[in-house]
């Protein structure tokens, strides 16, 4: 039998941390008197069980990879308590729970129906449950750097299920219990009127294989001594004797583990792995942490400006006669309280949108660029179409990758479609999507519009141009050139909201749809934004439509952000694509080949390191 305080109680004052957020875990651990912090992993458990020769491997090297994941991320905090010259005891656990039956590894049901099926399949059987634990245990070494051991096992139960009907099984898939269980079932709670027998720990079926990690604590920890190579020579059946392990300066005996791991088999079935690793005080090490806090961080940083631009805090710092105020006076402008207005100033100058010199935030460069509202190349209509419309959706981006389809009927409600109600009736959502259209055709326009020589070509249509402020910078770009901006008619009514002071005059206006209406004739076709939004039947419509209303020597132009050929990045494209549209993002080879199927051939592309980039194919 094994004693669980005396053994617990050994990492007392120690920083425990459990890798797994299962209430199930949570329970056992904690009814031992075990004090721990929970930090789930985020490695997923898609490791290719093809490459493993048994189920209980597979379920230790996911338990193995999740809990060195957790240790990465605490390497850092560790660190801190080491050098104050603290000493603690830092454990990742972690359990992977698998069920085998007929030689198949069964996780977790997706659906009600993998529910089912795998129920039905243990029905009347006999199965193993597979347990997959695994210990880090971290400590300093004289030259502060950091050590750790890896300590795996596992644990194997069987389970008999009786003969059950399809009645009791869906009567049980039905109370829902079975969503979240690996094997579909709870032994614990309902489920247990499913089993028949159980051979071996009844609680590693519930999720943890307590007794077996005692026993393996207690290997560590040896009280009063420590494991060495010579220590199994005189114990019966080859267990270990106890020999006095070192101390620390405190006096406190430290783990010392296994000093030959090659020496020793713990059971069986368990295997100890020893690894010393130098974790810290690397530049990789430090840029890598970097990196993923600032990925981390990513949505707070958006939120931060989305904010900042909605209570027109950089209009507001613009308008006063120095262009400085303090918090205080932010705050009454924008009313809003003090404390949360200088936060959100602190903010913004952590992330170069402000700076602050004394107590007085002004505007940077940057913000003076892109974040005044009546800037030249203002980003604040994107800024609020991000802010009230694409937040929104990302916040149902996990739903939106399960069914891979758009979340806006989640993010707005049922009544609301995409484009025709949400933009296109209510007056206040369509000028809204127009200001962003128009922020990315200001930004980029110019960029687009110089980067081919148009100089032969005498008319230009830009379909779908939303605002007409790409046609302008087409226009002022090629003095030679007349541009036709054809779009909805509703669309077309707004314009004027948008209308430049010096607005050309070699720029017009044609309302229609696209897909039902015919083209105007023109040199030069312009597609900026619009292909990627649509399904690959849409866009061949479109492209045979533009093929026919071209004479030979007419060309597109077509304005998008390119993705690598690789598709690794840019970053935006990928992104963007993560909205769910029908459309999808394309590499500029496969904005070639989609043109040359419609009859566009020697393609010049543009990569203009802007938002947009650009290629140009002209007819045969």
């Amino acid at each position: 039998m094994v004693l669980m305080n005396p053994v617990i109680s050994k990492l007392t004052g120690k920083l425990v941390v459990l890798a797994s957020a299962s209430p199930r875990r949570l329970e056992i651990l904690t009814n031992v008197g075990l004090r721990f912090e929970v930090v789930p992993s985020w490695f997923k458990e898609t490791l290719d069980k093809r490459l493993f020769k048994t189920p209980h491997e597979y379920a230790v090297e996911t338990a193995k990879q999740k809990a060195l994941e957790v240790k990465q991320i605490y390497t850092f905090e560790c660190l801190w308590f080491l050098n104050f010259g603290y000493y603690f005891l830092y454990t990742v656990l972690v359990v992977f729970f698998s069920q085998t039956v007929d030689g198949l590894i069964l996780e977790k049901p997706v659906d009600k129906q993998d529910a089912y099926r795998m129920l039905s399949r243990l029905s009347g059987k006999e199965h193993s449950v597979f347990t997959g634990v695994a210990i880090i245990l971290c400590h300093e070494k004289e030259d502060e750097e950091i050590d750790y051991q890896v300590i795996d096992f596992y644990e194997e139960t069987k389970v008999k299920f009786a003969d059950l009907s399809d009645d009791l099984l869906w009567e049980y898939i039905n109370s829902g219990e079975p969503m979240d269980k690996a094997g579909g079932y709870g032994i614990q709670a309902l489920g247990g009127m499913l089993v028949e027998y159980v051979h071996g720990d009844f609680l590693n079926v519930v999720g943890f294989p307590l007794n077996q990690f005692c026993k393996k604590l207690g290997l560590i920890f040896s009280p009063p001594g420590s494991l060495t190579h010579n220590s199994t020579q005189n114990s019966p059946q080859g267990s270990p004797v106890d020999t006095v392990p070192p101390c620390s300066e405190n006096g406190e005996a430290e783990p010392q583990g296994i000093s030959d791991p090659a020496a020793l088999d713990l059971t069986s079935r368990g295997t100890i792995q020893m690894q010393n690793v130098r974790e810290h005080e690397t530049e990789d090490g430090k840029e890598k942490l970097s990196k993923m806090i600032e990925l981390m961080d990513g949505f707070k940083a958006s939120k931060v400006l989305f904010t900042a631009s909605k209570l027109r805090v950089f209009d507001v710092l613009r308008s006063s006669k120095t262009g400085e105020l303090q918090a205080e006076d932010v705050a009454q402008e924008i009313k809003a309280s003090i404390m949360g207005t200088e936060r959100l100033l602190e903010a913004c100058v952590s992330l170069g949108l402000l700076q602050r010199t004394g107590k007085e935030y002004t505007n940077t460069a940057m913000s003076r660029h892109f974040l005044l509202s009546d800037g030249p190349l203002s980003l604040q209509g994107y800024i609020q179409h991000c802010n009230e419309l694409v937040w929104p959706l990302f916040t149902h981006l996990e739903t939106a990758v399960r069914e891979g389809t758009n979340q806006h009927e989640k993010a707005f409600g049922k009544t609301s479609n995409l484009f025709q109600d949400a933009y296109y009736s209510r007056h206040e959502v369509k000028l809204r999507f127009m200001k962003a259209m128009h922020s990315i055709a200001k930004v980029s326009g110019r960029d687009v519009a110089t980067a081919f020589d148009l100089s032969k070509y005498k008319t230009a249509c830009d379909l779908g141009g939303c605002t007409g402020a790409m046609a302008y910078e087409f226009a002022k770009a090629h003095p030679g050139l007349s541009v036709t901006m054809f779009d909805l008619p509703e669309v077309i009514e707004m314009r004027g909201h948008f209308r430049p002071h010096d607005a050309d005059d070699r720029v017009s206006f044609v309302a229609g749809d696209f897909f039902k209406d015919e083209l105007p004739k023109a040199d030069v076709y312009i597609l900026a934004r619009i292909l990627h939004d649509w399904s690959d039947e849409k866009v061949h419509i479109l492209l045979s439509k533009i093929a026919k209303a071209c004479n030979p020597g007419c060309c597109v132009l077509v304005s998008e952000i390119f993705l690598d050929e690789d598709r690794k990045g840019p970053s935006r494209g990928l992104l963007q694509a993560l909205s769910m549209t029908e459309g999808r993002q394309r590499s500029a080879s496969e904005y070639s080949l989609l043109l040359k199927s419609h009859g566009f051939t020697a393609a010049q592309v543009k990569h203009t390191h802007n938002l947009l980039d650009a290629i140009l194919c002209v007819t045969e």
